[in-house]
C-alpha cells in the first residue's frame, strides 16, 4: 500500500505560481512512476505530468508544457509540481498517482495508488 499526500495547493491569480508536492508513505516510493491529475468541476479527470521512476524522464500534456514542471526527490519520497503562469483554465482539484508500471502513461486507470486531491483555484 502506498499512502500519497498532496500539499501547497490555494488560489491564485492569473500569471501567478504555485508549487503542490505529494508526500509518499512507501519504503519503494523510487519503484513507481508517478503522476499529476487534475478534474475541474463537471470535467473528466485528465492527465497533467508524469515522470520515471528515476526523474530522468517526464511528459507533459499540452495544455501546460512550458509552464508546469514535474520532478521528484526519491531520498524525500516526494513529487512535486512548479505551476507557473497559471491560467484560468488551470483551476481544478489535482490528485498525484502511483504507478508500478516501468513507464508511466497517461491512463488514470493504470494508477493504483492516489491521493485525496488538493484544490487550485486561479482567478482571472
Amino acid at each position: 500500500q502506498v499512502q500519497l499526500v498532496e500539499s501547497g495547493g490555494g488560489s491564485v491569480q492569473a500569471g501567478g505560481s504555485l508549487t503542490l508536492s505529494c508526500a509518499a508513505s512507501t519504503r519503494t516510493f523510487s519503484s513507481y512512476c508517478m503522476a499529476w491529475f487534475r478534474q475541474a468541476p463537471g470535467k473528466e479527470r485528465e492527465f497533467v505530468a508524469r515522470i520515471t521512476r528515476s526523474g530522468r524522464s517526464t511528459w507533459y500534456a499540452d495544455s501546460v508544457k512550458g509552464r508546469f514542471t514535474i520532478s521528484r526527490d526519491n531520498a524525500k519520497n516526494t513529487v512535486s509540481l512548479q505551476m507557473n503562469s497559471l491560467k484560468f483554465e488551470d483551476t481544478a482539484v489535482y490528485y498525484c498517482a502511483a504507478s508500478s508500471d516501468v513507464i508511466p502513461t497517461d491512463t488514470p486507470g493504470r494508477y493504483a495508488y492516489w491521493g485525496q486531491g488538493i484544490q487550485v483555484t486561479v482567478s482571472s
